[in-house]
């Protein structure tokens, strides 16, 4: 038998390569899809969380809310919100280098391209839909749900379900997907480091400020404009607490979401043969670990007992911080913002009723807003090296100003900033509008009564718990305390 010639080896050579390249985009393909489907069973642990934390009268809106902002975040990503987002990305380097989505809406300043938001990808027709488009539609799609998802919990026992389901097609269409293209789909605030100089651009590697600040910042507007629950303030301003009805809800709620967030964070390597994906998850688990044991050091400390409520928000405040660091830090400093972040949900849950007067039903405002932020702002100060070579068009790996960067703490703050303004503004200006068409918040009456039988047709706990008290607001004749407005007049068994 002859041996093969040079053109012949050559030949297997490049066949063995293609397959090689086939089988490994095969399996980056595969962990996208599994990460996802952990971020999407995400919307269960919120809807348990926000439930348990929100009063009995209205179990059936709250969980209502949970339920159906998935659907509506779906088909408002489908239709405009993919585009806008991922629509001039380029060539996705770890899907095959899939250059679909290749067009994107920018403006010259200087001789310098800024990113505005993309232009490919609406309804994901025939053209667009690759296997490569599709499995990066799924995984945004799921981290835009966690988004929309946010506000619901701070505006919860109050807000009108019609002007939930308007509002939150524009999250899903306007106000996410715009913020995410400057970070993660080529726009402007990606390019602050080769375009400026401010070390790798603004980085979040898993969401902290594109999903939890941006939730956050929604969810400070939406509570502020709907104001407080009927009873939350007395006539001297101060605070009366207004207890959830279910601490088993909020637990399993809590650890669902702990779960579901190795999705997340580990997902967001967006290959699964990248072999950082370990120390992602671990860092993602030492920093939850650290949230919940110091809010329970500093709670047992201020208030004299340890909060479970308190203590569960500790954790996902950990979370939300390592979000955007996970791939970027040692243990150690995933422990250190971890437990800062568990200090800070809970003094920023206490100055967002007491300093601010705004209700949060579940704290959202502290857990998501503020610990966004010190998640990003921790990305550029404990990055230490290790990992990042070449993101966003930047030689080198990325360092925080504790590793000798500080144009890289300049870049996070100028996302912050860039945030807080566009979001702050949009929500804003969609619930003002939505306010005039159809009303934000329910009456008096259907928030005194519960929300479930006005708005939803039907109890959450009918079956078990019977009728339902009417109640009055605290601080009127004949009220009951506000712990107690609501509860069913029978405990169910």
């Amino acid at each position: 038998m002859a041996d093969p010639t040079l053109a012949e080896l050559t030949r297997q050579l490049a066949d063995t390569q293609h397959a090689l390249a086939h089988t490994q985009t095969a399996l980056n393909l595969v962990w996208i899809l599994i990460a996802a489907f952990l971020v999407m069973f995400m919307q269960a642990g919120f809807a348990l969380l926000e439930t348990g934390l929100t009063r009995a009268k209205n179990v059936a809106h709250t969980m209502g809310m949970n339920y159906l902002v998935y659907a509506i975040g779906i088909l408002g990503f489908w239709s405009v919100g993919f585009a806008f987002q991922m629509g001039g990305v380029g060539a996705l380097a770890t899907l095959g280098g899939d250059a679909t989505l290749s067009r994107e809406l920018a403006v010259t300043i200087d001789g310098k391209e800024l990113g505005l938001l993309g232009l490919k990808g609406f309804f994901l027709t025939p053209e667009c839909f690759t296997p490569a488009v599709a499995a990066m539609f799924l995984f945004q799609m799921a981290f835009m749900d966690t988004t929309a998802t946010i506000p619901t919990g701070a505006m919860a026992e109050r807000w009108k379900f019609t002007s939930f389901v308007l509002f939150s097609f524009v999250i899903s269409t306007v106000i996410y997907p715009v913020y995410a293209n400057w970070v993660w789909g080529g726009g402007w605030l990606s390019a602050l480091g080769r375009h400026f100089g401010l070390g790798h651009g603004h980085v979040d590697f898993a969401g902290s400020s594109v999903v939890h600040l941006t939730g956050g910042t929604v969810a400070l507007v939406g509570a502020r404009m709907l104001g407080p629950r009927l009873g939350k303030f007395g006539p001297d301003g101060s605070v009366r607490p207004i207890p959830g009805h279910s601490i088993p809800l909020l637990v399993t709620g809590t650890f669902i979401l702990a779960f579901g967030w190795f999705g997340f964070n580990a997902g967001s390597t967006l290959a699964g043969t990248d072999v950082r994906i370990s120390i992602v998850a671990t860092n993602t688990m030492l920093a939850s670990a650290a949230g919940a044991f110091s809010s329970y050091l500093y709670v047992s400390r201020r208030f004299g007992k340890p909060d479970v409520t308190m203590l569960c928000n500790g954790m996902l405040a950990g979370l939300v911080a390592i979000t955007a660091s996970c791939a970027f830090v040692a243990a150690p400093a995933a422990i250190a913002i971890g437990a800062i972040a568990g200090v800070l949900v809970v003094w920023g849950a206490v100055f967002v009723e007491t300093r601010l007067k705004i209700d949060d039903p579940v704290g959202a405002i502290a857990v998501h807003g503020m610990n966004g932020t010190w998640g990003v702002l921790a990305l550029g100060l404990f990055a230490d090296g290790t990992y990042g070579h070449g993101l966003n068009g930047v030689a080198g790996p990325v360092r925080g100003l504790l590793y000798g960067d500080a144009r890289q703490l300049a870049a996070q703050c100028v996302g912050l900033a860039a945030n807080v303004l566009y979001v702050g503004a949009v929500a804003t200006a969609a619930l003002r509008t939505i306010d005039k068409l159809v009303g934000n918040r329910v009456s008096e009456e259907v928030e005194l009564t519960g929300l479930d039988e006005p708005e939803m047709g039907m109890e959450g706990y009918a079956a078990a718990a019977g009728p339902y008290r009417p109640a009055e607001p605290a601080g009127l004749p004949g009220a009951e305390p506000p712990d107690l407005v609501g509860v069913p007049a029978e405990t169910p068994p």
